[in-house]
C-alpha cells in the first residue's frame, strides 16, 4: 500500500517585506485509498502545502521532508514527482495558448506511463470521462483552459485526474467558483477516480459544502502554518457550525 507522509514540514517565500515562514511544522500521513481534508482560514498554508508538494519553485524549503513510499520527494523535480504518482488539482489552473487538451492529455500519459497509450482504447477513454463530467466533445480540441470558465476549468482539472490514474491528489480548493450543479459533477468525478484506483486524497478547502459530496475519512483543521486539530467528519461539521474564531483567539504569525 502506498503512503505519503509529511514530516515536520517547514516552508517560507520571499516577500517584498522579507521572508515570510508559512509551514511551520507540519506532520500529516495519507494512506493509499484515504481521503483527508485539510480546511482552515485565508491565509494558514494550505495552498503552501499543495505547491510544496508538487515542487513549486517559488516555496523554499527549510526543513522537515516528504515522503513517497520512502523516497524523499523533495529531492525529486516537478516531472519526476507526477511520474511517480503525484497529481495537483490547482485552485487557479493555468490557461496553455497553442497546446490543445487532446495533445496535452496524450503527451501527459505518455509521459507518466513511459510509453504512448493505445489510440482506439486512448480516444474511448477520453471521450468516456468528458461525458461523465458532462463535457462537450469540442473541448477535446480547445487549447488547455483558454477561454473556459471557472467550472469548466475545474472539470478539465478532474478530467486529467480520471485519465491520468495517479496515486495521489491533492486537490487545492477545487470547489472554489464552482455552483451547485458543477460542485457535484466535480465530486463525482473525485469519487469515481478514488473507486477506479483507490487513490489517496488530500482535499483542501474553506467550505463543508464539498464534504457532502466527498466523504472525508479525517479532517484537518489548519491555522497558522501547523495542524491545530485533526478529527473526522462530525470536526468538519462543528466547524461548519462554529467557524474558527477558537482557533484563532491568540494566535500571532
Amino acid at each position: 500500500m502506498s503512503v505519503l507522509e509529511i514530516k515536520d514540514l517547514r516552508v517560507s517565500v520571499e516577500t517584498d517585506q522579507g521572508t515570510k515562514h508559512i509551514l511551520k511544522g507540519v506532520d500529516l500521513t495519507i494512506n493509499e485509498g484515504e481521503i483527508h481534508a485539510v480546511m482552515g482560514p485565508n491565509g494558514s498554508g494550505k495552498s503552501t502545502l499543495a505547491y510544496t508538494i508538487a515542487g513549486h519553485p517559488k516555496y523554499h524549503v527549510e526543513g522537515g521532508s516528504v515522503l513517497f513510499d520512502g523516497a524523499e520527494v523533495l529531492d525529486m523535480t516537478v516531472d519526476e514527482r507526477a511520474r511517480a504518482g503525484l497529481f495537483l488539482a490547482m485552485q487557479y489552473p493555468v490557461e496553455i495558448p497553442g497546446v490543445t487538451n487532446t495533445n496535452f492529455l496524450r503527451t501527459a500519459k505518455t509521459a507518466i506511463d513511459g510509453e504512448a497509450p493505445a489510440i482506439r482504447t486512448w480516444v474511448k477513454d477520453v471521450r468516456e470521462a468528458m461525458a461523465n463530467l458532462r463535457m462537450d466533445n469540442s473541448f477535446a480540441e480547445r487549447n488547455v483552459n483558454e477561454g473556459f470558465s471557472g467550472g469548466e476549468k475545474k472539470r478539465n482539472e478532474i478530467l486529467q485526474l480520471e485519465l491520468l490514474k495517479p496515486k495521489f491528489a491533492v486537490l487545492d480548493e477545487t470547489d472554489s467558483g464552482l455552483d451547485v450543479d458543477a460542485l457535484k459533477i466535480v465530486s463525482e468525478g473525485v469519487n469515481r477516480a478514488k473507486a477506479n484506483t483507490g487513490l489517496g486524497i488530500l482535499l483542501i478547502t474553506h467550505y463543508t459544502r464539498i464534504l457532502r459530496y466527498i466523504e472525508p475519512d479525517f479532517v484537518h483543521v489548519f491555522v497558522n502554518g501547523r495542524v491545530a486539530e485533526q478529527g473526522g467528519r462530525e470536526l468538519a461539521n462543528r466547524l461548519e457550525d462554529e467557524g474558527y474564531d477558537r482557533f484563532l483567539t491568540g494566535v500571532t504569525a
